[in-house]
């Protein structure tokens, strides 16, 4: 089972470990602006649903999965389903929304920023989270990796405003996440993988600790993933 707002690094989740943290991190500063009516778009379990309805304003908490995207646990399904082309929901439905390492599988990234920004309200935020340092996941339907430069284009162009980026991420972090992964993706032995980990853990954590996020607009930078705020007009 996978911990999404895993507390100490481990052997079981160093590869998972600050992604899944620096995810929920950004959510969770982001939640007293969401309300109303949510739309959880791409929200295969909705890991994230207990602690927003918990933690926030939110009265009704919507989950949207594409079709054939995974399979669920038992008892656990999304609210609705879409082809990828069009949501199934009126103008201007929701209050929030936000979508946690969606946009990289959306092959007309476009299309999609299009009709999340169709089915909100005016004044409505929208939060998202792209990944940077990832590998490839879910394949075939892994498509993009985006610069901060891009993703602020892509949500102008759909229509959004007061666009704020920030990388979830430096330098010293960015290599913690890549010695993380290929200890535990690599293909090593676990035997092999369990040796790294212990040589290794100390200077992952030291890198962790001495972290330093710069601007997002900031040349010569390196980030693990993004944390993204707009908002609908």
């Amino acid at each position: 089972m996978i911990d999404f707002n895993p507390q100490r690094l481990t052997f079981n989740n160093a590869d998972r470990y600050y992604i899944k943290r620096s995810i929920f991190q950004f959510l969770k500063s982001k939640f007293s602006l969401l309300q109303g009516e949510l739309l959880d778009i791409g929200c295969g379990e909705m890991p994230y649903k207990n602690e927003i309805l918990k933690s926030t304003n939110v009265n009704k908490y919507v989950g949207l999965d594409i079709y054939g995207a995974l399979e669920y646990k038992v008892g656990i399904e999304p609210d609705f389903f879409w082809d990828g082309k069009r949501m199934p929901f009126e103008n201007e439905s929701f209050n929030s929304g936000f979508a946690t390492e969606v946009l990289e599988h959306c092959p007309d990234p476009m299309l999609t920023l299009n009709e999340i920004y169709r089915v909100l309200k005016p004044s409505s935020p929208l939060v998202l989270t792209v990944p940077f340092l990832w590998p490839t996941h879910e394949s075939p339907h892994d498509y993009f990796r985006y610069t901060p430069f891009a993703i602020e284009d892509l949500l102008k162009k759909a229509g959004f405003t007061n666009i704020e980026i920030v990388c979830l991420g430096g330098w010293d972090a960015s290599l913690a996440q890549m010695l993380s992964l290929w200890i535990k993706r690599r293909g090593f032995s676990i035997r092999y993988q369990k040796i790294l980990y212990r040589l290794l853990s100390p200077f992952i954590k030291k890198l962790l600790r001495k972290d330093r996020i710069k601007p997002s607009n900031s040349d010569q930078i390196m980030f693990t993933s993004l944390g993204i705020l707009a908002w609908k007009k």
